[in-house]
């Protein structure tokens, strides 16, 4: 009858009709296949204790990963917080949003280092960890450097320089400023790393201190530090003026690029010098830098 009438319809319009019974067929087919779980009684049922419980619930909460077993019952055995799967965590007792927090901890690079680490574990009461404390088996994989016996080695030989560092020397004490390494240098009050690695930079740029009162020349240098030191001009390193390069004399932090060419001028023109007096004319050489240098050259 439906279809005699059907035929009655221009072609469009039974096009039309064809395809909403299609989409209501098929809709009607879903509903019995896939809803048919959610509308048996919701999936409840109840227990022999009379409460009632979701049949469902495992399946529609933890499809993947985790799964949860109404009542079941914790077993304590041997377990790594850190490689232990969902599995073995559900049979300890946890609960599957406890497991996934710990397996979301672990994929932000997160470690269980002791066994008290694992007592932060969010929802995790004292009674579950004191019953499990004595089952965690922490990999030595997974245990701090530290312990390595080499690191800690390394780092005990840190700890004696840092110790000796600690000491400051006493009023009355003076440290020798050409001899000292930066430890020896770090006992003096006011000095610290920064400024013991600044003397020896200076220190190597002169070619040695002739005096204490250079060490004002580094920048920010404590005054209050001088008197702890001794300086002395035997062993400084000496320029040869008459036989250095421009180059390698301006390398010097008393010689500046126009001192230099003005001793290769003057040895081109009057021979090699025999004092540094003989420079006194020149306007680079004021008398004040003179006397600065001179217990760094020779002839």
């Amino acid at each position: 009858m439906f279809l005699k009438e059907l035929l009655y319809f221009n072609k469009s319009d039974r096009r039309v009709i064809l395809f909403l019974l299609t989409i209501a067929v098929s809709a009607l087919v879903a509903f019995f296949f896939l809803g048919g779980d959610d509308m048996s009684s919701a999936g409840y049922g109840y227990k022999s204790n009379g409460h009632k419980y979701d049949k469902n619930y495992s399946y529609r909460h933890y499809p993947h990963k985790y799964y949860y077993v109404a009542g079941q019952k914790a077993e304590l055995f041997p377990f790594d917080p850190n490689t232990a799967d969902s599995t073995e965590l559900l049979r300890l007792g946890l609960r599957p949003w406890q497991v996934r927090n710990i397996y979301k901890y672990r994929s932000h690079g997160g470690i269980y280092r002791t066994s008290t680490d694992f007592g932060r574990l969010y929802g995790l009461t004292q009674k579950q960890f004191h019953e499990m404390q004595p089952y965690i088996r922490i990999s030595s994989d997974y245990k701090p450097a530290s312990l390595l016996p080499e690191v800690a080695a390394r780092q005990a030989r840190h700890d004696s320089i840092i110790s000796k560092c600690s000491i400051k020397i006493k009023a009355g004490e003076h440290v020798q400023l050409n001899s000292a390494d930066t430890a020896m240098l770090q006992r003096i009050p006011g000095i610290g790393s920064y400024y013991a690695h600044e003397i020896e930079i200076y220190r190597r740029r002169l070619g040695g201190f002739s005096s204490v009162e250079q060490l004002k020349e580094i920048d920010g240098f404590p005054e209050s530090a001088l008197k702890y030191f001794t300086a002395s001009s035997t062993g400084v390193a000496k320029l040869n003026v008459n036989k250095l390069s421009l180059n390698q004399l301006k390398r010097h932090p008393y010689i500046s690029f126009y001192q230099a060419r003005d001793i290769v001028d003057y040895r081109r023109l009057r021979g090699p010098l025999k004092s540094l007096d003989e420079l006194r004319l020149l306007k680079d050489f004021p008398p004040e830098e003179i006397e600065r240098l001179r217990p760094y050259v020779e002839f």
